[in-house]
């Protein structure tokens, strides 16, 4: 049964085009078979937006028959064939950017300022890089690198790729998902959160309005553990993409393995931020703030771990958290709000859990709790500081996933890109400092996939996103996601028309 829940039609002006069902096959949209129903709910009020049928296994494979089926005819388009169909894919994201965002607001409490002004316009870029990229996926020039024969290297698509989604960034993450895949000419079928399925069914949608021949684009939206690990182990995908946490990483891991497909997972982070003496304290309270309570916290690249050199550390605890004191929280779609709720009162409670348990052993400089009020029925919690924790202790060195930012004193440069490397992650980091050489140390020696200096948080669709460590291997984003999308081939072609070559002599035969 589909309830159309609560939400009014001006926070989600799209919600018709959700009554045919929540998976989206071969060009369609279709009710799910698994017996089961899930609902969408508004963190921010607790209140039902959307209640849809949940895919089962069944569903999986008629998603994986629809991409194997269309991948024959999008494989063997040209480029600039693929180009265009993108192109117009991202004018199509372009004209419906308010319902994007709005709809993304609704499903994850996000305020409407942030998904205005970056998760949408992030993903319609990343569309139109893509549309330009399409162009460019040559292989190495040819070559005489043994002397008797011409090589070339070609780049082909792998084939039908399986992907998994988080709740956080559905949007984006369902772009940076889909758009390498189909601009190097595979197709997919993407399993989103079943949280937050809302803006990855907009977006395959419109891929359709756009042009994107049917069966190139498929979502199916049901529950890790019966959609998700199907589709990782279907022995029709030939490639699983996962962003998600390490432990869930592990497993789709295990399973992917036993078919032996190639494998890209973006898992968890800790990232450091690590503030020397020499640092423009305002910049680096402002950017702790900014950086540590982008999207309520829930973000694996957010700053959570703030080491400060000592001359400065009491200064930028007291200044950061006196910015924390300043957040306001509220309605998503007020446009004076800066934090929205977290995505469930399971992970506001799973926040909550990490600084009561910090109270014993660290100090908790400002926040470090639910709000009450109006505000009570929604999965909010308040910007937290925390001061004076342990380097092993577990605010530390577990991803928390919150707005909590935790801040530890170092003394010696050395000391303080130790303590920024010593966790299991290494997704992402900044450094911040006035001195050149001080920077580009930092650059050098801290463990991550992306290292920024004197900001923390922006991100580019000309670069790479992808982790060291536990944090998984490989990349989203940029040309360098098409390593995990391509197939190598090397074409190897005899230039000397002899038919008793030289090295047969040393199989059959003498000189």
């Amino acid at each position: 049964m589909h309830n159309p829940g609560t939400a009014t039609v001006d926070r989600f002006p799209a919600k018709e085009r959700f009554a045919e069902g929540a998976q989206y096959i071969a060009g369609r949209l279709t009710r799910g078979t698994s017996g089961r129903t899930h609902a969408v709910v508004d963190p921010a009020s607790g209140e039902e937006v959307l209640t849809y049928e949940l895919a089962g296994t069944a569903d999986v494979d008629r998603a994986v028959a629809a991409a194997r089926a269309a991948f024959p005819g999008w494989a063997g388009t040209t480029p600039g064939e693929r180009s265009d169909a993108l192109h117009r894919f991202a004018a199509v994201l372009a004209d419906r950017a308010e319902d994007f965002a709005r709809a993304e607001s609704l499903q994850c409490g996000k305020p409407l300022k942030l998904t205005r002004e970056f998760d949408v316009p992030g993903t319609i870029d990343n569309a139109a890089f893509f549309a330009g990229a399409a162009r460019h996926l040559q292989g190495q020039s040819a070559g005489e690198y043994s002397g008797d024969h011409t090589s070339y290297v070609r780049r082909e698509p792998i084939g039908v790729v399986g992907s998994i989604a988080p709740w956080n960034y559905p949007l984006q993450m369902a772009a940076w998902k889909i758009l390498p895949a189909v601009a190097a000419g595979n197709t997919i079928v993407l399993k989103p959160a079943e949280l937050t399925p809302l803006t990855s069914l907009l977006f395959a949608q419109a891929a359709t309005d756009a042009g994107i021949p049917d069966g190139v684009i498929n979502i199916v939206t049901g529950t890790g553990r019966e959609a998700g690990e199907h589709l990782v182990g279907h022995p029709d995908v030939a490639m699983t993409s996962f962003t998600g946490s390490t432990a869930v990483g592990k497993r789709v891991a295990e399973v992917a393995t036993a078919t032996v497909k190639r494998l890209h997972l973006e898992l968890g982070g800790k990232a450091p931020f690590v503030v020397f003496d020499d640092a423009d304290l305002e910049a680096a309270a402002h950017g702790a703030v900014a950086g540590s309570l982008i999207n309520t916290g829930q973000d694996c690249t957010a700053a959570t771990r703030a080491y400060v050199q000592r001359p400065l550390y009491e200064a930028f605890v007291e200044r950061t958290a006196a910015l924390m004191e300043t957040v306001r929280l509220g309605d998503p779609f007020a446009a004076r709000t800066d934090l929205g709720p977290l995505i469930s009162h399971v992970q506001r409670d799973r926040v909550a859990g990490f600084v009561d348990r910090a109270r014993a052993y660290a100090r908790v400089v400002t926040g470090g709790e639910a709000p009450g009020g109006e505000l009570a029925e929604g999965a909010y919690y308040r910007p937290t500081l925390i001061a004076d924790a342990a380097q092993d202790s577990e605010v530390v060195q577990s991803e928390i996933f919150g707005p909590v930012l935790v801040v530890l004193p170092f003394d010696t440069d050395d000391e303080g890109l130790a303590l920024a490397n010593d966790t299991p992650y290494g997704l992402a980091a900044s450094a911040w400092s006035r001195d050149v050489y001080r920077a580009n140390r930092a650059t050098r020696e801290i463990k991550a996939g992306c290292v920024w200096i004197n900001d923390h948080i922006p991100i580019i669709s000309e670069m790479p996103h992808g982790g060291y460590k536990s944090s998984g291997y490989g990349k989203d984003m940029s040309a360098y996601s098409f390593e995990e999308y391509t197939q190598i081939k090397h074409v190897m072609f005899d230039n000397t028309a002899v038919a008793a070559k030289d090295w047969h002599r040393t199989v059959f035969g003498d000189r």
